[in-house]
């Protein structure tokens, strides 16, 4: 068996038409779904994250404030943007790029964000609704497996699923929306991480496989059985000298091996990746309908 690939890039790209779509409806209305992006310092990486955003923004309809704060931008200085932005009935959803510069209060930052604006999902009143199955912003990235799952057709409801990684912002929000009593959940979630005793024995249990803890290759042929679904959501640099970067992207798993047992498995890149921001946007605008007395999903 060599398994179909699920194409993450494919379902984004669905999912962004769709967005595109119900976005010109809301416009009819006079309703302009609205981000603030909010980026701190020179970081590459985050920059080119928050440009790949900012673009999507305008693909999709949606209006974007774009804010760049110095390397040496204080504590008071960005909280005064969040709060600029808290006010504004433009923004409908408030993004703080992370990491910020390690002499600003993360924490802090995150929790002055309303959070009605919360479209990452991180604030704790969002964290709770979701945990106690009330509707909330779900968290990005374990948002976009589920989708990933349900729109490749996958059985959620009765699966064993096993996720490999227990972070904040994909491992145990992922676990609580699997076993929430809903259309996208009941399945039987084990949580596994780098402490787990004999990881393949749980691993070789699951129905789903998700690979979430960050280390490459972690999750070889012999740990998932035949037919097994897996969704790979590491992104791990290992050198490559072939390479002009000298690196190379791959997975917390051993893709080449595992897709000939697997029935269905995401690559790494063009996964999970292209979903994250696609569920931004899409919170975005499932925030716009609520400011304005509509019928919301989640």
């Amino acid at each position: 068996m060599t398994a179909q690939i699920i194409d993450g890039k494919q379902v984004a790209a669905d999912m962004r038409a769709e967005l595109k779509e119900e976005v010109a409806k809301l416009k009819e209305q006079g309703i302009v779904p609205g981000l603030g992006v909010i980026l701190v310092g020179e970081d590459p990486a985050s920059k080119s994250y928050v440009t790949a955003k900012e673009r999507t923004c305008e693909d999709i309809g949606i209006y974007s404030d774009d804010n760049r704060l110095p390397e040496d931008a204080t504590q008071e200085e960005l909280m005064a943007v969040v709060e600029r932005m808290n006010k504004d009935p433009k923004i409908n959803g408030i993004l703080v790029q992370l990491p910020l510069p390690k002499h600003l209060n993360e924490a802090e930052v995150l929790l002055a964000i309303d959070p009605d604006k919360d479209v990452d999902g991180f604030h704790p009143m969002n964290v709770g609704k979701m945990m106690v199955g009330e509707k909330a912003f779900l968290p990005c990235t374990p948002h976009g497996v589920i989708q990933l799952l349900i729109r490749s057709g996958v059985n959620i409801e009765g699966a064993n699923v096993a996720i490999v990684g227990r972070s904040n912002i994909v491992g145990k929000p992922l676990a609580n929306m699997l076993i929430q009593k809903s259309k996208t959940g009941n399945a039987t979630v084990t949580v596994c991480h780098t402490r787990t005793k004999d990881l393949a024995d749980q691993t070789m249990q699951a129905d789903i496989v998700i690979a979430a803890a960050g280390r490459p290759n972690m999750v070889t042929a012999d740990m998932v059985k035949e037919g097994v679904v897996v969704i790979d959501v590491g992104v791990n640099r290992v050198e490559d000298a072939t390479k002009k970067s000298g690196y190379r992207l791959v997975g917390d798993v051993d893709f080449e091996a595992v897709k000939e047992k697997a029935s269905l498995i995401t690559p790494v890149p063009g996964g999970v990746g292209p979903m994250t921001i696609t569920m931004l946007m899409y919170n975005t605008v499932e925030s716009a309908k609520r400011a304005a007395g509509l019928e919301t999903t989640n």
